[in-house]
């Protein structure tokens, strides 16, 4: 075998490893929140993300005096940008949750592809053909069919989602920016910009919290139960966030998102195993599947040459500007326009 193929055979195992990384940990969370915040009545979502970066803080504090994550700088600025961005993120969409029918949050989601597309046209100057942006298409509508049903909107509420998912692409367009910029790995990343997040949101969470729920953290009654599942939840959250800066890291904002509706599919069926087949209906079924069809193919044709590349002006060449300097020269192009 080639040394090439044997190199892509092992860039396309780790690409492979890393999405079933995400996929895992990331329906794990959800399943476990799920339980924490339906079954025993934990709503305070926001401070519960200030816990999951604590303990990603605490992790990757470990993995450094063990010497497995090596001492990086980043700017302070870009920190503190990142953060802010972060938070926003996760604040705008839990108060999105809140003042919209589940059906318009569930279109705002859909709608950070396309914002993602949006910047990275702008900032990287990326351009799709026309199979990779049908297959977005394609993702959109199942994703939409599966989970979009009453769709109600008021001004708040629009608003709310409008800056949940501009700061949401944002967040996720700057992991893979700043990865590339300051040749940072995953670890690396996560370890300067955790810190940061976990002390602004242990700080802020409580006060959303207590505006989104009307209920105070400090005065719920924590049980045995409670406090497994919130460990189990921080536990499971330094695998997710670790995942995310990995895909992103690897890949891009756009084919996180669009891949990442796998999850989407996975959570649907997981629901349907766990708690009760209520809604699985056959339009639901035909969104699933038409939703994989389009991720399928959106990897495929994303992957193709031209499915989806960085535009570079071509300068000109040597031979050109001479037969240039030469037709002015003499005259050429006068009078041309």
């Amino acid at each position: 075998m080639a040394p090439g193929s044997s190199k892509a055979d092992r860039r396309a195992a780790l690409d492979v490893a890393a999405w079933m990384f995400n996929v895992c940990t990331s329906v794990g969370i959800i399943m476990v929140n799920k339980q924490l915040m339906a079954v025993h009545g934990f709503s305070f979502a926001t401070t519960l993300t200030g816990l999951h970066f604590s303990m990603t803080t605490l992790m990757t504090i470990v993995l450094r005096c063990m010497g497995y994550i090596q001492p990086t700088h980043l700017p302070s600025n870009d920190i503190v940008k990142f953060a802010i961005c972060a938070n926003v993120s996760i604040v705008g969409m839990n108060v999105s949750l809140m003042w919209n029918s589940v059906g318009f949050y569930q279109i705002a989601k859909l709608s950070m592809i396309p914002v993602s597309c949006f910047l990275e046209v702008i900032f990287d100057k990326i351009r799709y053909s026309r199979d990779t942006k049908l297959s977005i298409i394609v993702v959109l509508m199942g994703v939409a069919i599966c989970t979009v049903t009453d769709v109600s909107v008021n001004a708040k509420g629009f608003v709310a989602a409008v800056i949940g998912v501009w700061s949401t692409a944002l967040q996720q367009y700057y992991v893979h920016h700043l990865q590339k910029k300051y040749t940072l790995g995953s670890f690396e990343l996560l370890s300067q910009t955790a810190p940061a997040q976990a002390v602004s949101l242990l700080l802020v969470g409580p006060v959303v919290d207590f505006w989104l729920s009307h209920k105070r953290v400090d005065l719920y009654e924590y049980s045995v139960p409670t406090m497994f599942f919130i460990a189990l939840s921080c536990l499971i959250a330094v695998g997710t966030n670790l995942s995310q800066f990995i895909c992103i890291g690897r890949f891009t904002a756009v084919s996180f998102q669009v891949l990442g509706h796998m999850k989407t599919v996975l959570v649907l069926i997981l629901g349907f195993l766990f708690f009760g087949k209520e809604g699985l209906n056959a339009h639901v079924v035909l969104g699933m599947m038409l939703a994989i069809v389009g991720m399928i193919w959106y990897g495929n044709s994303s992957s193709k040459p031209g499915g989806k590349e960085r535009w570079v002006y071509p300068l000109p060449s040597e031979k050109t500007q001479k037969g240039l300097v030469g037709s002015i020269e003499n005259g050429d192009l006068d009078n041309k326009v």
